[in-house]
Formats: C-alpha cells, structure tokens, sequence
C-alpha cells in the first residue's frame, strides 16, 4: 500500500464528514419521521469513488 495523497485523503475527510447522522433539530422538526442522513453508508458494504 502507498501514501495517500493529499486530494485522497481530503476526499476521504468529506466521506467521513457525510458520514453522521442527521441533525436532532430535522428529526424533531419532522415529528420524528426523518431518522438517518440520505447520505449514510456503511463501511463494509459500500465501495468509495476516491
């Protein structure tokens, strides 16, 4: 395995950003309808574009 570079591993940094899961103030505004962030992914599963 080699270095990472540095626009990966700024790319990686948003991924992980993403990566949470959405504010309490939306799932409280939507009377607790919207639980999950659309953009949530799980590790294992899904393969990223870096």
């Amino acid at each position: 395995m080699g270095k990472k570079t540095l626009g990966v591993k700024k790319r990686l940094g948003k991924f992980l950003k993403q990566n949470k899961r959405a504010p309490v103030w939306i799932t409280l505004k939507t009377k607790r309808k919207v639980f999950t962030s659309p953009k949530r992914r799980f590790w294992r599963t899904k393969t990223l574009k870096v």
